[in-house]
């Protein structure tokens, strides 16, 4: 670990990340209006004429998602009553709280403040996607936000493991609860079910199968400064592909209602300063050190975007408004998770008189 006064630097790409979707609405939405017929076409090519999963989307978030799970080190769930504190805050906020905050702001600000410029279906559209978008607790992102925070990483790593296996029982009935509750739309529980195998199960086995394979075969080392450095661009050009993809699907609802984007940005960004702040505060309190505090509180206030895309586009559809609302997550979650990551390193000092 380096040491703390150290200057935590990201990527190119991931200092970047919001500039970079923005480029691919602009090419996505440019090819969905220039190409009306090369667009339908793409979409579709589903998997079955109900199933709102399209092919292409499928291959690229799975490219997408793979990568990350081999991130994850299951065993290291066996260490979790090192930081039973800790854990145990991070776990209360993602699970009882974040789903069912993000489901009463959706529905104060869309259903009602933000009414009379969207209407009542695209309120319930709106309302299903950062439903599912605060429902799917940040997987790869966390570890660099944990990183430029200086947290501790084994610690990041067991959070992210527990958090994976909640989401394989949880994610599914959160998602069907809450969407039906707060809005007017069937959540057609089986689709949800194939989500969760095709997106968490399937990526997260092969992850986890591949993971062991090569730590036996090849080593730790050729695993981390080999292997994992080669996937990483493949993860960063699906992203971006189904980042255009989705946007060429949205064109029509985006250059017709790109106000309605800077509306669904609001209801997520108090989400995310209210789960960060209700984390932090909750550390504290429970005098939790600071390198366990940090990175908790960027998973509760972060998302697991590429799930919540690929869900909600098989719920609803590439290019439903709930599509739209998960995309939009992915536009503001890097500026605010870099704003939320500059404020824990601003106020380490309470933690460290708080000992």
């Amino acid at each position: 670990m380096a040491c703390i006064g150290e200057t935590r630097r990201l990527n190119v790409f991931e200092r970047y990340l919001s500039l970079w979707v923005a480029a691919c609405m602009l090419v996505g939405v440019g090819i969905g209006h220039w190409f009306p017929q090369a667009t339908d076409l793409l979409r579709r090519l589903e998997f079955g004429t109900t199933s709102h999963i399209n092919i292409v989307i499928a291959i690229l978030l799975w490219l997408m998602i793979y990568p990350m799970m081999l991130k994850v080190d299951f065993a290291s769930v066996l260490n979790v009553g090192r930081q039973p504190r800790g854990l145990a805050v991070t776990l209360f906020v993602n699970w009882l709280v974040k789903p069912f905050s993000m489901a009463f702001f959706g529905w104060l600000f869309f259903r009602h403040i933000f009414a009379p410029w969207i209407g009542e279906e695209m309120a319930s559209q709106y309302i299903a996607g950062v439903i599912i978008l605060a429902a799917a607790p940040c997987t790869a992102m966390v570890f660099v936000w944990s990183y430029l925070t200086d947290g501790d990483p084994a610690y990041t790593l067991v959070q992210v493991a527990i958090n994976d296996l909640i989401m394989l029982v949880l994610f599914a009935p959160i998602v069907k609860f809450l969407v039906t509750g707060a809005s007017n739309l069937e959540v057609p529980f089986i689709v949800l079910v194939y989500a969760v195998i095709l997106f968490i199960v399937v990526p997260l086995a092969a992850g986890a199968v591949t993971r062991s394979s090569l730590l036996k075969i090849k080593g730790a080392l050729w695993f981390e400064q080999k292997f994992m450095p080669v996937l990483h661009p493949v993860s960063i050009l699906a992203l971006l592909a189904t980042l255009i993809i989705i946007f060429a699907f949205q064109a029509e609802n985006i250059t017709g209602r790109f106000f309605h984007v800077i509306l669904i940005a609001v209801p997520i960004l108090i989400q995310v300063y209210f789960n960060a702040a209700l984390v932090y505060s909750l550390m504290r309190a429970s005098k939790v050190r600071f390198a366990v505090a940090a990175p908790g509180a960027l998973i509760g206030a972060s998302n697991f975007f590429e799930l919540a895309v690929a869900t909600a586009i098989a719920l609803y559809g590439p290019g439903s408004g709930a599509a739209l609302a998960t995309v939009v997550g992915v536009l503001v979650e890097v500026p605010v998770m870099l704003s939320v990551c500059a404020f824990c390193n601003r106020t380490r000092g309470w933690f460290e008189r708080s000992k």
